[in-house]
């Protein structure tokens, strides 16, 4: 599939979001951008479930099926080789202070299940989220092809009612971190994708209206009961909507800011930031978080360039060479 433009300029954006949330976390930077730090997880959810239903879609018309296989395969090889690396060097470090389960949580895509987790820990929970989603969206995708906009809208209602029942049972921020409670917020880049080619231009006013409720929402405190079901039923649905919009916008009218080769290089190697940052900005290791920045740059950099792109580069291999055997047997 072509890339798609300014899709790493937005994950650049994401990417920047989550680093000065976590800054302001540790007094590095100011407080407001701890609200903006989840932000940036959202809109890479959103990005994701465009992006991936994106993929199927285009398989599925090409070939009137989609290959669960395939799909596996080469999320795989985009996913593990960097995680594996991250991960090692966490064990390695943090041994004495891991338990047998975090580990064992961390190995399998299972860390946003933990009740509680080391700071070096705290983001795999979301890349857990998404690994849970690939592996079930493409089979209820290929299942109930024809009914994937109905699943969808289904997602999105449930995800808050879900939320207001762990409230109710007193279950921590409402059991917010797995497929129930946060699958609206993939749901929203699945439905993009699956009714783009039904959806006009959106102008630039709509999407400057967009952009205001994506940056004012997140400071909406869930301070009652009552403003809690407001974000859940009203303000959540809305931010999920608009980073969708913004998607359609900047990608039917691409940017020339959002596709500069500094914005694209840093979406680039935005998964493999997101996670080294973590590790290079506890301050138990990294007293300096100017340092600690410049580290997981530069870890992430030797990350996408030593295993992400040549494992990358295997695969399309392996795939090309597949693809000409059949042709030839179909030949």
């Amino acid at each position: 599939m072509k890339r798609i433009p300014s899709l790493d300029g937005l994950r650049a954006i994401s990417i920047a979001l989550v680093v000065g949330g976590h800054l302001a976390n540790w007094g590095y930077a100011p407080q407001f951008l701890t609200r903006y730090s989840n932000l940036g997880v959202r809109i890479f959810f959103v990005i994701s479930g465009y992006l991936i239903t994106s993929i199927l879609l285009g398989e599925h018309v090409r070939t009137g099926t989609i290959s669960l296989r395939d799909f596996y395969i080469r999320r795989a090889y985009r996913i593990f080789p960097a995680a594996i690396c991250f991960l090692l060097v966490v064990y390695l470090f943090y041994w004495h202070q891991l338990r047998w389960y975090e580990i064992l949580a961390t190995m399998f895509y299972l860390a946003n299940f933990l009740p509680y987790r080391l700071w070096i820990l705290g983001h795999l929970w979301s890349l857990s989220l998404e690994e849970q989603f690939y592996f079930l969206w493409p089979s209820v995708l290929k299942k109930w092809y024809r009914h994937r906009v109905m699943i969808l809208f289904g997602v999105i209602l449930a995800a808050p009612i879900a939320r207001t029942i762990f409230y109710f049972l007193n279950v921590t921020n409402g059991g917010y971190g797995n497929l129930l409670t946060v699958g609206d917020n993939l749901a929203a880049g699945c439905l993009l994708a699956s009714i783009y080619p039904h959806l006009p231009k959106i102008g630039w006013k709509a999407a400057a209206l967009m952009l205001v409720a994506v940056a004012l929402i997140p400071l909406y405190h869930g301070d009652s009961r009552l403003r809690t079901v407001f974000i859940l039923f009203v303000l959540s649905p809305i931010l999920h909507f608009s980073i969708a919009g913004i998607i359609l916008h900047v990608v039917q009218h691409p940017y020339r800011l959002l596709n500069l080769a500094p914005l694209v290089w840093l979406g680039n190697i935005s998964y493999s930031l997101y996670l080294w940052q973590q590790f290079f900005l506890d301050p138990s290791l990294i007293p300096s978080s100017r340092y600690g920045v410049l580290l997981a740059v530069a870890a992430a950099s030797l990350s996408y360039y030593l295993v992400e792109k040549p494992i990358l580069r295997a695969r399309d291999r392996m795939f090309t060479i597949s693809q000409a055997k059949i042709a030839t047997v179909a030949a």
